[in-house]
């Protein structure tokens, strides 16, 4: 069996400046409109009050050309946990390395038709208008379409 495509990707934050995290992931797709990976999570979670439990799968979806990436959360039988959206840029793709940059706001979103907008209160009081403005155009964005990009 051949060993799979892998890239590491690197998550810096708005709401957390200096603060990196770097996660090993395998390929599933690349195109030159977006990058998708994938892991099996090694420890349960919990996000928001959905239980993620070791060994479901997460799929990554990162583009390069739209302001958010979406992190699809799938059961060990197949069936999805949850959808989370990052408001957030790639800014920097070399084949071997991702690194996009949080910009704070989340949209969670369940099967059942729960829709959670998180971390809004994390965008510094302070923050330059035109970014604020972009990070909330990008926000409704998500939520206009949200039945198309969690249609499985």
């Amino acid at each position: 069996m051949a060993t799979p495509d892998r890239i590491t990707e690197i998550k810096t934050s708005l709401a957390k400046p200096g603060h990196t995290q770097s996660f090993a992931c395998d390929v599933a797709l690349r195109t030159e409109e977006c990058i998708v990976v994938y892991y099996r999570m090694t420890r349960d979670y919990n996000l928001h009050g959905i239980p993620l439990q070791a060994g479901n799968l997460t799929v990554g979806y990162f583009w390069f050309d739209r302001p958010y990436n979406l992190y699809h959360w799938i059961e060990r039988d197949g069936t999805t946990s949850a959808w989370y959206f990052n408001i957030g840029d790639v800014t920097s793709f070399d084949g071997s390395t991702l690194e996009w940059h949080d910009l704070a706001v989340d949209i969670l979103a369940t099967p059942s038709g729960r829709i959670d907008i998180l971390d809004e209160d994390e965008l510094p009081a302070d923050l330059d208008p035109a970014l604020r403005s972009r990070i909330m155009q990008a926000r409704d964005v998500v939520l206009g379409a949200l039945a198309e990009l969690t249609s499985d």
